[in-house]
């Protein structure tokens, strides 16, 4: 895998989430984006508490960020809009391939309009330990749109969050999931540590 440079960080965020952020004692680690439109992975997801250090650190920074969520989410009457106005983009998990596909035209149908768009990716699937891997639709989806793979991680033990390391995926997993787990093994910290799902692909049955 190649790294890409981040090169663009026009996005302006809101002093609010700054604050509390600080407020709790969290530093963030985000210096922009490369151009156009990507793919990040979130890891290690192992309690309630990432989706809200990483929905207060997407509007510290601003950075156009989307995610993908299981469709019960998006039904409620309350809930479901306040998924939506997050950036919340309902998937089905069992549609594995028509998600790939759907999503990967969404970046293709952003970098046509000229705008920059990233779409977040838990590729866990759950908060429990999954000896199995993670799943690798985001790797697919990379693959297929050509776009970096930004590694977002956070680290409860130093109450660190960010995205700084881009990399563009070769289309040989084998190749380049060693290299990804290798610096998540610098960098993250998992809530519960053993619950952390180990930096591997699921392998097909």
């Amino acid at each position: 895998m190649a790294v890409v440079p981040a090169t663009v960080k026009t996005d302006r965020g809101f002093a609010l989430a700054r604050w509390l952020l600080r407020l709790f004692g969290w530093r963030v680690c985000y210096d922009g984006t490369p151009a156009g439109c990507g793919i990040i992975v979130a890891y290690p997801h192992t309690s309630n508490w990432d989706f809200i250090v990483a929905m207060t650190t997407k509007w510290a920074t601003g950075l156009p960020v989307a995610f993908l969520g299981k469709p019960s989410l998006f039904t409620a009457p309350v809930l479901g809009p306040f998924m939506r106005w997050c950036g919340g983009i309902p998937v089905q998990r069992t549609g594995a391939s028509g998600a790939i596909e759907e999503m990967t035209a969404r970046i293709h149908a952003a970098g046509e309009r000229g705008e920059r768009w990233w779409l977040a990716i838990a590729p866990e699937g759950t908060r429990s330990k999954s000896e199995d891997g993670w799943r690798s639709g985001f790797y697919h989806i990379a693959v297929a749109a050509q776009v970096p793979i930004g590694l977002a991680y956070f680290n409860f033990q130093r109450k660190e969050v960010g995205v700084t390391m881009f990399l563009l995926p070769s289309g040989n997993p084998d190749a380049d999931m060693p290299q990804i787990a290798r610096w998540y093994a610098e960098h993250a910290m998992a809530r519960h540590p053993d619950r952390a799902t180990p930096v591997r692909l699921k392998q097909s049955r």
